[in-house]
């Protein structure tokens, strides 16, 4: 079960990898959040989970993500990056569920 969650996470990152960035969000800030930044960040630490355990402050870092995606989804006005974000999103989710099932 959890070598599953690994491969689907690894497979989340390969699909985002491939999803072109959203041109009109290069720049943008959202809840001031720089979208680009964030993607970024996601990103970073989904590939630390799958790199190994997360420290505790890594661990904030994901479960404060999940937080701004809250804030940040609703106020996107485009279908495209709506889709881009919430993949984005999953992955975080994924990646915070997978850090804790290593800390146990």
């Amino acid at each position: 079960m959890f070598d599953e969650r690994l491969n689907a996470l690894s497979q989340m990152m390969a699909e985002h990898m491939a999803m072109p960035f959203p041109p009109r969000f290069r720049g943008l800030e959202i809840e001031d959040e720089d979208m680009v930044m964030l993607d970024a960040d996601a990103y970073g630490y989904a590939q630390g989970v799958l790199n190994g355990l997360l420290d505790q402050q890594r661990a904030k870092g994901l479960i404060r993500l999940t937080a701004v995606f809250a804030r940040v989804l609703p106020e996107i006005d485009d279908e495209y990056a709506t889709r881009y974000y919430t993949h984005v999103r999953d992955m975080v989710v994924l990646a915070a569920e997978i850090g804790s099932l290593r800390g146990k």
